[in-house]
């Protein structure tokens, strides 16, 4: 379920897009939905996003992460280090497990920041794909985390939110203090 040319073709010539990092506000901003008129804007924005994101190295990576009021998001877990990247258009989660699960998150915009997370774990999502089809993946373990992660970033939802005040507040910190010795 490949959405783009294989990234080794597209490399060489994309401009990856400029991950924000928090606090930015953007980051926690309600997207819109995207519109079939935005779909030639989405798609010229498509490859810059790939590339910062697998530059990074993440494995999702959400709109508003990259400045975009509009609700879509791209993964790829890169399973046997085999690109297989997913565009999820105006995604939702449609069905969460009763069944928890707390992994270690991270995020591209809070970099080097790590925390555990509980959260369900399988999920079924319904999205469009970029030729506006509907689609539903259910997904369970790292793959389960990374939607709902991704998913949270449209609706303005830092992983940080899912912690303690005393957790949240250690973390935001500790970055600040990276963002600031990174910029001296």
């Amino acid at each position: 379920m490949s959405d783009l040319p294989p990234f080794s073709e597209m490399a060489t010539a994309i401009e990856p897009a400029t991950i924000l990092i928090a606090p930015h506000p953007m980051l926690r901003r309600k997207t819109r939905p995207v519109r079939p008129e935005d779909a030639a804007t989405l798609r010229a924005l498509l490859p810059g996003m790939w590339e910062a994101m697998y530059l990074a190295p993440g494995i999702g990576l959400a709109a508003p992460q990259v400045g975009l009021d509009l609700r879509f998001a791209i993964v790829d877990l890169m399973e046997n280090e085999t690109k297989s990247p997913v565009t999820l258009i105006n995604p939702e989660i449609i069905r969460v497990s009763d069944q928890l699960s707390a992994r270690e998150e991270g995020c591209l915009s809070l970099p080097g920041q790590y925390a555990e997370v509980i959260r369900p774990l399988t999920v079924r999502v319904r999205f469009q794909d970029l030729d506006g089809k509907r689609q539903e993946l259910d997904a369970d373990g790292l793959l389960a985390t990374c939607l709902q992660h991704e998913i949270d970033h449209l609706d303005g939802v830092l992983f940080v939110d899912h912690l303690s005040t005393l957790k949240r507040n250690m973390i935001m910190r500790r970055l600040a203090k990276d963002q600031r010795q990174k910029s001296d």
